[in-house]
């Protein structure tokens, strides 16, 4: 069991356990330490969204990694995805991120990316967990020994240039107008930067961090806002971002919002007919609608189930040698040109297939029929094992022989926060929502719920 780290990192309310600054310190130790290896002096990046507890956090971190003689490289605000991608063009060691991605500000997290910009899978995690605990005394450098920080003015720059690469050579946006929501998050100026520079006509959302307004009623939790803007302009795409621009929610011409399901459906349609979708499989995760397999079925391709949260579709993905996946909630993951979820690579892939299909948004979407999904989160007073609770598991049992194979009944503790999501798909949203309740209710009776 891990002490510290979830499904996506460490992430909590910002100045309380376990965000403190000293969990920043030490973490900054352990990951120099490392990464330290065989006598050689690790180069850390260290980049942030735009939370105001980025400050104190950005600093501790610094104090950690040059406490041990390792030297840091501060990026200042930048996606996660831009992150993970520097941390591999500029050869550093790793990469750490401040962000805690769609959370409200006060919230804020850590999570490390290895020299191959790919996240640290559990052992090294746990190998971690171990130093941050451990005396540091042991491991800390003197006088000329300890390490430096810089830091680098164009990193957004560098992040872009890569993205643009990525709009097959023969296209451009010339008479496009893309809505760009970048929740007022790590993207606020690479997003409409890029969608500039390839030719479109971009209109700003959510550009305006103040280190308290990050995913306040604007971006991928609130896409409403870009969708209003997307009839009022009359733009041809919204993209809606969230804090650290590692996921994305497309809002097509006519305002209607677009989920990660829809987009890998298209995408993966398209890659097979240009022969680009390895092994023909998509990887999806168990939260993804049954509507997904049943849209590209007739195109020759499967869909392979991971466990919800993007590294697990990561290590999926590599442990099959497939190229793309991603989750419902707009986690896409490109490998051939990224190593995590990426909004922005993902949006560049949309425009190719809408550039190259010549056919709007709503029309190329179509092709995922959504099958009626209901889905209740509560907080819950504590999180046993599910398998263990008595009622949980008749109720759940109970909606399984009820929808005799048609439909699907997903139970489940959230990895970032102390809830559980009841997840249930059937041809009758009113009965399935029925089910999802009772299987909530039994959760009040064997755990208590939280108010």
């Amino acid at each position: 069991m891990r002490k510290y780290f979830g499904t996506d990192g460490i992430r909590g309310l910002a100045n309380s356990p376990p965000m403190t600054v000293e969990t920043a310190l030490r973490l900054g130790r352990a990951v120099a330490t490392v990464f330290s290896r065989d006598s050689h002096r690790a180069r850390i990046l260290v980049g942030k969204d735009t939370r105001l507890s980025g400050y104190m956090f950005e600093a501790a971190l610094v104090a950690g990694v040059t406490s041990t003689g390792a030297d840091v490289t501060l990026l200042g605000p930048l996606p996660t995805p831009g992150i993970a991608f520097l941390t591999t063009s500029m050869r550093a060691d790793a990469g750490i991120v401040l962000s805690a991605s769609h959370n409200p500000f006060h919230d804020n997290g850590l999570k490390v990316f290895a020299r191959d910009g790919f996240k640290l899978p559990d052992a090294v995690e746990l190998e971690i967990e171990a130093l941050m605990d451990a005396d540091p005394l042991t491991s800390l450098a003197s006088g000329s020994e300890l390490g430096r920080a810089r830091r680098v003015e164009d990193a957004t720059g560098r992040y872009v240039t890569h993205l643009k690469t990525m709009l097959r050579g023969e296209f451009d946006l010339e008479g496009i107008t893309i809505v760009v929501d970048c929740a007022n998050g790590a993207a606020y100026k690479a997003a409409p930067t890029l969608f500039r520079e390839l030719g479109a006509n971009v209109v700003e959302l959510g550009t305006d961090p103040n280190g308290t307004n990050i995913n306040d009623g604007c971006g991928s939790l609130h896409p409403e806002l870009a969708a209003k803007k997307v009839v009022e302009v009359g733009a041809q795409l919204g993209v809606c971002l969230d804090g650290d621009a590692d996921r994305i929610i497309l809002i097509d011409e006519t305002g209607a919002v677009v989920d990660g399901d829809a987009v890998m459906a298209l995408c993966a349609v398209d890659m097979q007919a240009r022969g680009t979708l390895h092994g023909d499989t998509l990887v999806a995760t168990v939260m993804s609608n049954m509507g997904l397999e049943r849209a590209v079925a007739p195109h020759g391709i499967r869909v392979e189930r991971a466990q919800v949260g993007d590294r697990y579709v990561v290590e999926r993905m590599r442990a099959g040698g497939w190229k793309f996946g991603g989750e419902q909630s707009g986690h896409l993951i490109f490998l051939d040109h990224a190593t995590t979820g990426d909004g922005l690579v993902a949006a560049i892939e949309i425009l190719n297939v809408m550039v190259a299909r010549q056919r709007p948004l709503s029309e190329l979407a179509s092709i995922m029929k959504r099958y009626p999904q209901v889905l209740l989160n509560r907080g819950v007073k504590s999180k046993p094992p599910i398998d263990s609770l008595a009622r949980v598991q008749r109720a759940i049992a109970d909606a399984e022989a009820a929808l005799a194979g048609d439909g699907r009944v997903l139970v489940r503790y959230s990895g970032t926060e102390p809830k559980v999501r009841v997840m249930l798909e059937g041809p009758d949203v009113d009965r399935i929502g029925g089910m999802a309740h009772s299987i909530l209710a039994a959760f009040a009776d064997d755990v208590g719920l939280a108010d």
